[in-house]
């Protein structure tokens, strides 16, 4: 299959998973339903809820787990995954709960689309990208690191706008960032496995281009999608 080829079903195939993902009200990256008219009712600790709570948000937030599939694409050995997951979770864990704590309010349009971006960066430095513009490779952890501090406020936009209760917000915090965190980890055992069976079958690497190519796009679409959604919130 020639290059062309290639980039043409790329394309295709991004188109059809940002519309996947826009059509499964499952996956959608808020907190929504019957689980945002229990955060936003909820007073005092409650801690096994919102530890499931962040648990569910991680595991079906795909803008997250696009970005942490392209940051372990390439990672071959689990230290290494360990090392840019904890980076990524530090960043994280940092502006959730200082987001939240301390009220700091980010637009939520922006930041999900600087989330877009990130999943983009990272699927264009996959393919090499980063290193044939700039000349030079960036620091991949701190950009990893950088890219969770924005993944975090991500985060605390959704609980914002619930209006969170002060009776044991810091206890709630805490266990929805615990089970982000746990979440994060049954994702990631599952990408890790899928890689693990992906990487031993014949035309993983032009596969893998496609795909670098596939996630590249839909971070760009994530991050067009809410440009517009900010652009008409500021009209209205």
């Amino acid at each position: 299959m020639n290059r062309s080829s290639i980039l043409k079903r790329a394309s295709g195939a991004a188109l059809a998973l940002l519309a996947w993902l826009f059509a499964a009200p499952a996956m959608a990256h808020g907190i929504a339903g019957a689980d945002a008219a229990f955060v936003a009712a909820s007073t005092g600790p409650q801690i096994v809820p919102f530890l499931y709570l962040g648990a569910k948000h991680m595991v079906t937030g795909y803008d997250h787990l696009l970005f942490i599939l392209g940051v372990v694409f390439f990672l071959y050995r689990l230290r290494h995954v360990a090392l840019y997951v904890t980076m990524f979770s530090i960043g994280h864990s940092i502006t959730l709960l200082s987001g939240v704590l301390s009220n700091i309010h980010v637009n939520s349009y922006l930041v999900d689309a600087v989330i877009g971006l990130s999943v983009a960066y990272k699927a264009f430095d996959n393919l090499g990208g980063l290193k044939t513009v700039l000349g030079v490779q960036p620091n991949t952890k701190l950009a990893v690191l950088g890219f969770g501090l924005v993944h975090g406020f991500g985060l605390a936009t959704k609980l914002q706008a619930l209006k969170l209760s002060a009776e044991g917000l810091v206890a709630n915090m805490i266990a929805f960032n615990v089970g982000v965190e746990l979440g994060q980890l049954l994702a990631l055992s599952a990408i890790l496995a899928v890689m693990l069976w992906w990487r031993g079958r014949p035309g993983f690497a032009r596969q893998a281009i496609a795909a670098n190519v596939v996630i590249m796009a839909v971070g760009f679409l994530l991050m067009e999608f809410q440009l517009a959604g900010y652009f008409t919130q500021k009209v209205a």
